[in-house]
């Protein structure tokens, strides 16, 4: 079986909604509940902070947690990333999102198959780039190196498929899903609407819920959806002033 390296990358920082990783969340706060989520799917956590002093915090919680901690760039994610990878001498990871509570963890390991296809980059599937939130990247280290070397040293690199996308010759490829298979819902983590349909999720179906439950609790109550789906445009309207 393959081994999936999940680099669980989270700051403490986060203007939206201010430190959101340590909000309650059941019996923990967010980023614990994220690290317990990716042990229960057998992926091999890393947690991926910066060196800055307001991540101190990340880095007990990942201790206490008993998961590996790596600490680097503040605004370069794609240099954190490459130093990461440098530092536990990793060829390819799975990007593990601390903003998507109820990330897939089968689908993140379908997507680590997919990338030994002789691809340098899986991205999410349509319906979780929208704000599903159900898997994220995974990515070489080697086009993760390219991509590090187009940009500056602290330049925030938050959207980092628009700098890996300018690597000549990129192979990549969005990672399928089956049609109709998601039900229409948004269940990242950026405003407190956000966060009061993930507890809903949460009180209801437990921090463990499979995807598939999930999909049937939104199938049952059509409008459930609707707590924050208003939120989706401005979260894109966000991504996009960031790439302009």
């Amino acid at each position: 079986m393959i081994k999936v390296p999940g680099f669980i990358t989270v700051r403490s920082t986060s203007s939206r909604l201010p430190k959101k990783c340590l909000l309650p969340f059941g019996d923990g706060n967010v980023l614990e509940h994220i690290i317990r989520r990716a042990k229960h799917y057998g992926l091999d956590a890393i947690v991926c902070t910066s060196v800055d002093k307001s991540d101190d915090i990340i880095q007990r919680i990942a201790e206490r947690e008993d998961v590996e901690c790596f600490r680097g760039s503040m605004l370069n994610k794609l240099h954190r990333w490459r130093d990461c990878c440098d530092h536990f001498n990793i060829e390819r990871f799975h990007t593990v999102d601390a903003d998507d509570p109820f990330f897939d963890g089968e689908l993140m390991k379908k997507s680590y198959r997919v990338l030994h296809e002789g691809y340098d980059m899986v991205c999410p599937t349509e319906s979780s780039s929208m704000g599903a939130a159900a898997v994220g990247y995974s990515l070489t280290r080697d086009i993760v190196d390219k991509a590090s070397a187009l940009t500056k040293k602290n330049e925030d690199t938050e959207m980092m498929w628009h700098y890996v996308s300018k690597v000549k010759g990129l192979r990549k490829i969005v990672l399928p899903e089956d049609e109709g298979s998601q039900a229409k819902v948004r269940l990242t983590l950026d405003y407190e609407e956000d966060y009061c349909l993930l507890q809903t999720v949460r009180r209801i179906l437990g921090n463990l819920a499979s995807r598939e439950d999930i999909n049937e609790l939104f199938w049952r109550n059509p409008d459930l959806h609707q707590v924050n789906w208003f939120r989706n445009e401005e979260w894109a309207k966000g991504q996009r002033a960031r790439t302009a």
